[in-house]
């Protein structure tokens, strides 16, 4: 029997709980939950019979302290940031010097810019951007677009979404309030007619329907993750956008840009984190559509997915959560195995669609959910 990996969780919100959760009920991972909040910590590590979960341990710490970061990372095999993505370039600095591999959930620009900067010649895997949204939405658009010949579109279109709105802004919050300002107040990556360009947030307003329900999409930041370079030079138009139920954006667009809020994020946050309730009943809904030439014709193929909350490990998780996490772990768990480069920058879209989909949690994406799948 081999000895678990040991690997630290830093932060166990929603995603960071359920992360822990994942990898130590594998039997292949020693998880280390970590957080600056006790209970939090040790809540991570109890499953559903309130019970500590085996090949798991709590550390309450304030991991915001470079002396206290650099003690609850050594020794580690891989340091995972769950945390706010202010502070992950702080997190990987640390397995930087502690010789561990890193991931987080990052879709923040500036912040994986950072974390490329460190990777470089690097003796471990910096493999920040995972998820859903970067992450498994890249993963399946480097899938679709393999074997395509020449490319003229590529649009990306995600959105966690309540299952049973009920208020004006027909949302409730599902994860990080932090990143949810963040992607719909920074600038967007685009590639438009072949070249990289920056758009605006929250503008790019598109409806459609998929399985009978009506959504609105619209630009935010981040959800490329690395596709703008990966894709320069083959693709005249490449774009991201979330999805949501319409009326939305028009709100969100009033109270950021109109009442000024975009400029003041910490009130925003507040106001929201006071207005809009949080939801375990939620809808994950993906969609990614290449068109271009394969095999010399005029082709497109779609690759669209609705994931539902359920049950796992004998708990009710969100689709967010479900997504979120089941996407990390997965490349987790294929670096350990041996499916990804050892050492350096790793992208989303390096790893194979296959690969992911047949790994032990990378099903969650599959799992008694709805699919509109067409195979290249």
């Amino acid at each position: 029997m081999s000895t678990p990996t040991p690997v630290v969780i830093l932060g166990t919100g929603r995603i960071g709980t359920l992360v822990t959760q994942l990898l130590a009920a594998s039997g292949d991972y020693a998880v280390t939950a970590v957080d600056v909040s006790p209970r939090a910590a040790e809540a991570a590590i109890r499953g559903a019979d309130d019970a500590v979960v085996p090949n798991a341990r709590a550390v309450a710490a304030d991991f915001g302290r470079p002396d206290v970061l650099a003690e609850v990372v050594a020794g580690q095999a891989y340091v995972v940031s769950c945390a706010p993505y202010f502070a992950n370039v702080g997190i990987a600095e640390a397995a930087s010097r502690a010789g561990a591999h890193y991931l987080d959930l990052t879709e923040d620009v500036k912040v994986t810019q950072a974390v490329r900067r460190l990777a470089d010649g690097a003796a471990t895997a910096f493999i920040p951007q995972c998820g859903l949204a970067p992450g498994f939405i890249s993963i399946v658009a480097g899938h679709l677009t393999r074997d395509f010949e020449t490319l003229k579109s590529v649009k990306l279109r995600v959105g966690a979404l309540p299952i049973y709105p009920n208020n004006r802004l027909k949302y409730n919050l599902t994860w990080s309030t932090d990143g949810l300002i963040n992607e719909y107040g920074n600038p967007c990556e685009a590639i438009v007619g072949g070249a990289t360009v920056e758009l605006k947030p929250l503008e790019g307003y598109e409806r459609f329907s998929l399985d009978g329900v009506e959504y609105e999409a619209f630009n935010t930041s981040g959800g490329l993750g690395t596709l703008c370079e990966t894709l320069t030079g083959r693709v005249q138009d490449l774009d991201y956008k979330t999805i949501r139920y319409p009326g939305h954006r028009d709100i969100v667009a009033l109270l950021m840009n109109d009442l000024g809020l975009n400029e003041d994020r910490a009130t925003f946050k507040r106001i929201l984190e006071a207005s809009v309730p949080h939801t375990y009943q939620d809808v994950v809904v993906v969609t990614v559509s290449v068109v271009g030439r394969r095999r010399g014709e005029l082709a497109q193929e779609t690759i669209a997915r609705k994931i539902y909350a359920g049950d796992v490990l004998g708990r009710r998780w969100g689709a967010i959560q479900l997504t979120t996490a089941s996407g990390l772990c997965a490349v987790l768990d294929l670096h350990r195995a041996g499916r990804l480069p050892a050492c350096g920058f790793v992208r989303q879209e390096d790893v194979a669609y296959a690969d992911f989909m047949a790994n032990r949690f990378g099903r969650h994406y599959d799992a008694g959910h709805m699919v509109w799948e067409v195979d290249v």
